[in-house]
């Protein structure tokens, strides 16, 4: 192959992979000789022939163009975004399932291809407020040309923090303004919490199944998650925590008593307050992730683990990704009499959390109508949860049993044994939409017949046809 040829396939490659964009321009004749250490000639000769091919146009006195008509053709097809019409070319899902690059591989569906977001995660972020706390956020950049590190040391910004303590306080828990730490969202909260009480090689117990982030969190720190069953109702099953704890030393337990991801429940006090005093009487910590604490659909905000804990073990954890906004990453720590250790761990770990995303959410806190728009959201949730359920229940096959969730955005849906998650979850890849296979909640096998479904995005022809399709996939292989 000539220099001039390689030169033209290695632009027309970085068009199909789209690093030059259509109406882009790319490099000039000067420039490109320069940076491919080629003649002048060379890169005349190949341009010349970029443009018979119609990858690229010249303009008089500006320079090559990458042609519109071009990009498209070059550019990958992604998988179609209609329920029920098959994808030619679905992204690829190793037959060994890594849970990590499964999560990242459904994520990139939906962003890159507009795949029906039932397995996503996150919740329909047109629901919050970013653009007003953007607002927020812009003005303050205005005002402030540049802000001091040491504005953003732990544990965060006072505003922020007095903001924080005020909504646990309306809400019945009179919590120290002192003992909070802002993180970089929920995740980081519980890596650091973790971290406090823990070390390398330690058990740390988990619902079963339980959110794959805690598995991750506790696999990252080369840790051991040992599983106690859950129950989709009443939460961590006590008496065979109580067991495992007589069996081995626990370093740890992770839960989540509100709204668990993915089941849904919201353990009762007094299953909170017995699971608080068992963990206390053998000076076992209690990280709890209560990251959907202002979901609930009920009347009032459910109490935590740690409105029971009287010995600083409970280990809180939340953020506003769940309520807010997800795009500002603000969480926080109640770390109890770990709080010095869990300071210290965030300034070891990411040194800050910016100063701009704290001063706009407090400022939002304060000034603009949170609980306004939380009423809206639980509203919307709870509606579409029960749309979901009962379509759920009408289009799958008969056996399926779906989870009665009392807060947050997430579905359980229990197929017949016979179904396999996996194989269930490349079907409806192929036709543009995801799901969450029940082998991402566990380190265990006993989960392949489950999906975790989202119900907080709009509630559209599109979704109820997505689901319809849905069921005729796992119809045809139970």
């Amino acid at each position: 192959m000539k220099l001039y040829e390689k030169l033209a396939d290695e632009i027309t490659e970085a068009v199909r992979r789209g690093v030059f964009t259509a109406g882009e321009r790319i490099a000039s004749v000067r420039q490109a000789s320069q940076q491919h250490g080629v003649s002048i000639k060379t890169v005349l000769h190949a341009y010349a022939l970029l443009e018979s091919r119609g990858i690229v146009e010249s303009r008089p006195q500006s320079g090559y163009f990458v042609r519109d008509a071009a990009a498209r053709a070059l550019a990958p097809a992604p998988p179609a975004a209609r329920a029920g019409r098959k994808s030619a070319a679905p992204p690829p899902v190793p037959a060994t399932v890594d849970v990590s690059r499964l999560v990242l591989s459904t994520l990139r569906s939906i962003r890159a291809h507009d795949a029906v977001p039932f397995g996503s995660p996150y919740p329909d972020p047109s629901l919050f407020p970013w653009r007003r706390i953007n607002q927020y956020a812009n003005a303050i950049a205005r005002r402030h040309a540049s802000w001091n590190l040491i504005d953003d040391l732990p544990p965060g910004n006072p505003e922020l923090i007095r903001q924080i303590a005020r909504r646990y306080a309306e809400n019945g828990l009179p919590v120290d303004p002192g003992e909070i730490v802002i993180t970089l969202g929920a995740t980081e909260a519980i890596n650091l919490s973790l971290q406090a009480v823990a070390k390398p090689g330690d058990t740390v117990a988990v619902e079963s199944p339980t959110y794959y982030a805690m598995l991750h969190a506790i696999e990252r720190l080369g840790m051991r998650a040992i599983e106690v069953a859950t129950h989709p109702v009443d939460g961590i099953d006590i008496d065979a925590l109580a067991k495992v704890i007589a069996r081995q030393k626990i370093a740890a337990c992770m839960v989540m008593p509100n709204f668990q991801n993915p089941l849904g429940f919201c353990m009762s006090d007094e299953r909170k307050r017995q699971l608080v005093e068992l963990l206390a009487a053998h000076e076992i910590p209690a990280i709890e992730n209560d990251v959907y604490q202002e979901l609930y659909f009920g009347d009032t905000r459910p109490s935590t683990l740690k409105t029971f804990d009287t010995q600083g073990l409970v280990l809180h954890c939340a953020s506003f990704s769940k309520s807010l906004t997800a795009s500002y990453r603000i969480g926080w720590a109640l770390p109890g009499r770990y709080r010095a250790q869990v300071e210290k761990l965030k300034f070891l770990n990411t040194l800050t959390t910016p100063s701009v995303p704290q001063v706009a959410v407090a400022d939002y806190l304060r000034q603009d109508g949170y609980d306004r728009h939380l009423r809206h959201l639980r509203r919307v949730y709870r509606q579409q949860a029960s749309i979901m359920s009962a379509l759920v229940l009408r289009f799958f096959p008969v056996g399926t049993r779906v989870s009665t969730p009392q807060g947050g955005y997430v579905l359980w849906v229990e197929l017949p044994a016979a179904i396999d998650s996996m194989r269930l979850y490349r079907a409806a890849l192929e036709r543009g939409i995801t799901v969450g296979p029940g082998m991402m909640f566990s380190t265990r096998n006993d989960f392949r017949h489950f999906i975790r479904l989202n119900y907080s995005y709009p509630w559209t022809a599109q979704a109820e046809a997505a689901l319809k399709t849905l069921g005729e996939l796992a119809t045809g292989m139970a």
